[in-house]
């Protein structure tokens, strides 16, 4: 699946996962909005609708990121509203360790591999990540979700197993039961 990077530039770029899948050929840069493909998924971390297995149709054209600084996350996305599908990704942890065990503060990479992931692509999602050190970590405590994720038909179907897992979590389980 294509993937492309909309890079501000905000981060530095020894530390930047979108730099280090850019360097292996994983992703492509773009540098204006307008390079963002046409009916094509953007990683959006303050969209309304969550990322699920019936948004491949979306994906045909490639899933993009903003790529930028938390810092300047929110701002950033103000002006993305144009032709593109922005879906929020379900509950995930990152592992790399900047955000380490901070939920929702994926790094790009993380972004892409969860989102192919979810849309059935594991072993790209895999790929990608193997370029990290940290990656196969973030499989590792992601397992439960990501599988419960990708199984679901639709939007409902993901926020259901995250909701579950959400509560296993709070009881000390940690576990998606009567998945």
């Amino acid at each position: 699946m294509k993937l492309i990077v909309y890079n501000l530039g905000q981060d530095d770029p020894k530390k930047c996962t979108a730099h280090r899948l850019l360097k292996f050929g994983e992703v492509n840069f773009v540098n204006n909005l307008r390079g963002l493909p046409n009916r094509s998924i953007l990683l959006n971390p303050f969209s309304k609708k969550v990322l699920s297995p019936e948004d491949i149709k979306f994906s045909r054209n490639g899933v993009s990121a903003l790529d930028c600084s938390w810092k300047e996350a929110e701002k950033s996305f103000e002006n993305v509203k144009f032709r593109v599908e922005g879906r929020i990704l379900p509950f995930l942890v990152p592992s790399n360790p900047v955000n380490y065990g901070k939920p929702g503060k994926l790094s790009t990479a993380e972004a892409f591999s969860g989102a192919l992931y979810i849309l059935g692509n594991k072993d790209q999602a895999k790929k990608i990540l193997s370029i990290f050190n940290w990656g196969e970590e973030f499989f590792k405590i992601n397992e439960q979700l990501l599988d419960c994720y990708s199984k679901s038909s639709n939007e409902k179907e993901v926020l259901d197993c995250q909701e579950k897992y959400l509560k296993g979590s709070n009881n000390r389980k940690g576990s998606i039961e009567e998945m």
